[in-house]
């Protein structure tokens, strides 16, 4: 198990939004689905868009990239349109009310 790194508080991300962080260097798109949260890398595979900017869909648990309409699925990272090309996924911890990344 990697170190615990604080990034947001539960209130600071509503259901159906995210918020993006830098954890340690890296860009982090952090999404509320119905409660439950997960994190990717905020980078898309295809052409850099920001992915913390993108359309949730809590449904199909997804994120839209804003910029070509890529889809990622938030809890494996793969793009629906070629599973083998996807972002990085961390681990999400939830304690009380903060919102930490195990990196």
């Amino acid at each position: 198990m990697g170190s615990l790194v604080k990034v947001a508080r539960v209130g600071e991300i509503p259901p159906g939004s995210a918020t993006v962080v830098d954890a340690l260097g890296e860009p982090v798109a952090i999404f509320n689905v119905k409660g439950r949260f997960y994190a990717i890398h905020n980078t898309c595979v295809h052409a850099g868009g920001p992915l913390g900017e993108g359309c949730v869909n809590e449904a199909e648990c997804t994120v839209e990239c804003p910029w070509h309409g890529w889809t990622y699925k938030l809890e494996s990272g793969q793009t629906t349109f070629d599973p083998d090309r996807k972002v990085k996924t961390y681990r999400v911890k939830v304690q009380g009310d903060d919102v930490f990344l195990e990196l």
